[in-house]
């Protein structure tokens, strides 16, 4: 898959006969998205030309909500590798910043979608509204698409279990620790991926070594102790135990990712990894002292263990 993070960069030669795009933040490629990005395959194929994604970095909830923007489910190199393995040709992920904000809705059409994506075909979701004060809908595009050239299709929300599918969903989900639910939602365990980074080796002198991963997020979508499965290029999935948060006990502030793997020896500094996160077992705590820590880390890992073993 090719990665344009600019009009500068987009591959323009590969979109000159026209290309099938679709628009939005994609957080989570959940099912909804799936349903989504499986319709431009399909039509991608169907007239043989390339498929598009176009998402904006911040998203444009991150860039309204600056103070308090929501949890980002997949963090920018998750949301790549993910797209990527769908087989989808081009992610054109440009800045969303004041100018984009600020965009009409009829320069949009005209810039971005004619004179960029070059489109044939656009798949919307039924939510979608695009440019300044979200002016942009279905009915604007029809009309565009009619003068223009090209056709659009809405891709009705999928329901789970009666539920309308979304990034929100999940992250609610997620928030009270309901992992079945969430992995419902997204069609497969919530992951949470990233570089193992040498840590202060507290975990380690307490006899429960740790694997910590920054979270690279403003906000978490999920704090507190986990039972979790994790894999890395050439090994796994391992059964373990994870606690996401502040380690309250030694005064700490900056929220990370910390796993023991269980019945695991192996030096994996550097590595690349992935934690998909099976069930919530306790909110994160402070203890008055280490023994009390110490303790209820056994009782977190003899249940992880049961879970996971069920």
């Amino acid at each position: 898959m090719l990665l344009s993070r600019s009009v500068h960069q987009f591959p323009f030669d590969r979109v000159a006969s026209g290309s099938i795009a679709t628009i939005g933040a994609y957080d989570g490629l959940h099912l909804g998205h799936q349903e989504l990005l499986g319709k431009v395959l399909q039509v991608a194929q169907q007239r043989n030309l390339p498929s598009v994604v176009m998402s904006f970095e911040p998203t444009p909830r991150e860039f309204f909500q600056f103070e308090q923007p929501p949890a980002r489910l997949m963090r920018f190199r998750e949301k790549f590798e993910a797209l990527s393995a769908t087989g989808i040709d081009i992610f054109y992920c440009p800045r969303f910043d004041t100018a984009m904000r600020n965009i009409a809705a009829d320069t949009f059409i005209r810039q971005i979608l004619i004179h960029a994506l070059n489109i044939e075909h656009l798949v919307i979701g039924d939510d979608f509204r695009f440019a300044a004060e979200r002016f942009g809908d279905l009915k604007m595009l029809e009309r565009a698409g009619s003068a223009l050239g090209f056709s659009v299709e809405q891709v009705s929300s999928v329901i789970c279990n009666g539920e309308r599918v979304s990034s929100t969903s999940i992250r609610e989900a997620l928030w009270e620790g309901e992992l079945t639910r969430a992995s419902q939602l997204l069609g497969r365990n919530y992951r949470m991926s990233g570089r193992v980074i040498v840590g202060n080796r507290i975990g380690r002198s307490l006899g429960y070594p740790t694997a910590n991963v920054n979270l690279n997020r403003r906000q978490s979508p999920v704090m507190g102790i986990f039972a979790v499965r994790v894999s890395g290029a050439d090994w796994g999935p391992l059964d373990a135990v994870a606690s996401v948060g502040t380690r309250p006990t030694f005064a700490g502030t900056k929220p990370l990712l910390e796993v023991h793997v269980f019945d695991f020896n192996r030096d994996i500094y550097g590595e690349y990894i992935h934690v998909d996160f099976i069930a919530r077992l306790r909110n994160e705590e402070k203890f008055d002292d280490v023994a009390q820590l110490i303790e209820q880390m056994d009782r977190d890992s003899a249940r992880a263990r049961e879970i996971l073993a069920a």
